[in-house]
């Protein structure tokens, strides 16, 4: 991976000059690996919960040695897939009422590490495409209680990447999420799109896209690689992973990343 431009900002300097190339990964990377990744990094994606996968979170209680690093923040609430929210549904919680739970307890995680009023927390919304009825009623409903029941504003993780929906016509997951929004007359959602296709991404690469080549307008953060890659749709940047598919820092070879990129060094404006 190239140098970081910011590489000479000493621990704990808030970075002032974009854009902005931020981090997630599950694993919570350890307090002494934080001056390090300062150096190429402004931001991290802060998970509430369980990040996909996991049984357990090493977020907790994070935020405040984060901040003293110099770090900004994209909050992450890992969401439900569809088939357990098909689950609940048999078991008699319905969709928005399993989205209601999940915001709930998303706000309370938030206000136990200390995120200010006005934090944007992004739902994880792992699976791309249409939406079923089932995924847009959990959906929508967590970002409205959220918006509603919180001093915190809605934000949704979502894919950036064009699907088939239709004789030649292509859908991602954000317009269709949009589309709902504006129909509804719902609250506004700020948007997270993950998109790491070959191009617009340029893979595992510390100089990050312009942030308006995402193919989706108006968002707060683009994240461009993936740790592991998606190999169908990374063929042209296959070169910028390491050998084993995931994304690295040259001096963190350990900790596999996903990488972002913002026109703010706090997307989540979670300081």
């Amino acid at each position: 991976m190239p140098p970081s431009s910011h590489g000479s900002q000493p621990p704990g300097t808030i970075l002032t000059q974009g854009p902005y190339v931020g981090f997630d990964s599950n694993d919570y990377p350890g307090d002494e690996k934080l001056p390090t990744l300062h150096r190429h990094f402004a931001f991290v994606g802060y998970w509430l919960n369980n990040p996909p996968g996991e049984y357990h979170n090493g977020w907790v209680g994070k935020r405040e040695v984060l901040v003293r690093n110099g770090f900004g923040f994209l909050v992450l609430a890992n969401g439900r897939i569809e088939s357990e929210i098909k689950r609940a549904k048999r078991s008699g919680t319905s969709p928005a009422t399993l989205g209601a739970q999940d915001a709930m307890a998303a706000i309370v995680a938030a206000h136990r590490d200390n995120f200010v009023t006005g934090t944007i927390i992004f739902l994880d919304q792992e699976e791309g495409g249409r939406l079923t009825d089932d995924q847009s009623a959990y959906l929508l409903a967590w970002t409205e209680t959220v918006a509603s029941k919180s001093g915190y504003l809605p934000g949704v993780y979502a894919s950036g990447q064009p699907v088939s929906d239709g004789p030649a016509k292509t859908i991602t997951t954000v317009q269709h999420i949009r589309e709902q929004v504006t129909s509804q007359h719902l609250h506004e959602i700020t948007i997270f799109v993950y998109q790491d296709a070959c191009p617009p991404a340029n893979g595992c690469s510390l100089q990050p896209p312009s942030l308006s080549a995402s193919g989706t307008p108006e968002i707060a953060a683009w994240q461009y690689a993936q740790s592991p890659r998606r190999k169908a749709i990374t063929a042209a940047c296959s070169k910028t992973y390491a050998a084993d598919g995931n994304c690295y820092a040259a001096d963190l070879p350990q900790l596999p990343l996903d990488l972002s990129v913002s026109g703010s060094a706090d997307p989540s404006h979670g300081r």
